[in-house]
């Protein structure tokens, strides 16, 4: 209990420090908030905003206060009413509009994750046992074209390869099997090269304990030196990592969600960055910050489980 008190106090501070970053390079960016707002709600982009129309929209959002006062305003309203604001742009409450994508993203994440781990840890395990044999050096090659490739480089080449030339999948779109299939390829090859690799690592590392060697000398079958004795004991750094790259997912999925019109968090932030719809952003940074927290906090909780010998105090 008091570990899991210390680390909520933490969260909390994060939560915060990311929330008041956000607030203020928010406004700080060239350009007038009420003129945006304006041309993203009533007028078109194209189009002329009038000094009234500015005056309006300002004095409707206080958007003439002080920096200070405006986000202290909005965290007094999320601390003690549990309203962290209506969208200026949807005309709708911050937490409706996010608990109607929070579920795409989480779909999205999760898939990409499930064939981070799958797929990673059994090709780690798979150029361990083949160590500097040519399926080896093939794999290592891989891991660092796909550590090294940007995440919207790879999902504009699965889009050309598989939807526009093989037309295997669609381009775009969301909500059966084959919209999800791109998404999450394109998400998770960054991570299937990162989980890879550490795998790899720690998989040879471990199989050259002495109590691997004698598993060998009593006669074992090798599935199950890897399964009962090496693989659990190797697994440490590969969560660690895990939980890394579960963060790196969500926040690869702003690019991802917009490329393939994926209606999740991430293209919503986009498209509120634009509008300058600063109740959308800071809930949006919101969301993904404590998603973020809260997976690194189950990773330290999953440490107890795999080693025994750690206890947290």
């Amino acid at each position: 209990m008091k570990y899991f008190l210390k680390r909520a106090g933490f969260m909390a501070l994060t939560l915060f420090a990311a929330c008041a970053l956000t607030f203020f390079l928010m406004n700080v960016i060239p350009g007038s908030t009420a003129e945006l707002i304006i041309k993203h709600t009533f007028v078109g982009l194209e189009e002329s905003v009038t000094e009234e129309q500015i005056n309006q929209i300002s004095n409707r959002y206080n958007l003439d206060d002080p920096l200070y006062l405006q986000f202290f305003r909005w965290v007094k309203e999320a601390v003690l009413r549990g309203d962290i604001g209506t969208s200026y742009v949807f005309k709708k409450p911050v937490l409706y509009l996010l608990a109607l994508r929070l579920p795409a993203t989480i779909q999205l994440a999760g898939a990409s994750m499930v064939l981070s781990v799958l797929v990673g840890v059994s090709l780690g395990i798979y150029s361990a046992l083949r160590e500097n044999r040519i399926s080896d050096h093939i794999l290592r090659i891989a891991t660092l074209f796909g550590v090294s490739m940007p995440g919207f480089w790879v999902a504009l080449l699965l889009i050309l390869i598989f939807s526009l030339k093989l037309k295997l999948v669609p381009v775009s779109g969301y909500g059966s099997l084959e919209n999800l299939i791109l998404p999450a390829a394109a998400l998770s090859l960054h991570s299937v090269a990162a989980v890879m690799r550490v795998t790899r690592t720690s998989m040879l590392e471990t199989l050259g304990q002495e109590y691997i060697r004698f598993a060998k000398a009593k006669g074992l079958p090798v599935w199950k030196i890897i399964s009962r004795h090496a693989l659990k004991n190797a697994m440490l750094p590969v969560i660690t990592v895990i939980g890394f790259q579960m963060g790196s997912l969500l926040g690869g999925a702003v690019v991802i969600e917009k490329i393939f019109a994926w209606p999740g968090i991430g293209s919503l932030l986009v498209d509120s960055i634009s509008a300058r719809d600063l109740p959308m952003v800071q809930g949006c940074v919101l969301a993904i910050v404590t998603m973020f927290l809260l997976v690194h906090f189950f990773v330290d909780m999953l440490y107890t489980h795999l080693d025994p010998r750690i206890r947290y105090g």
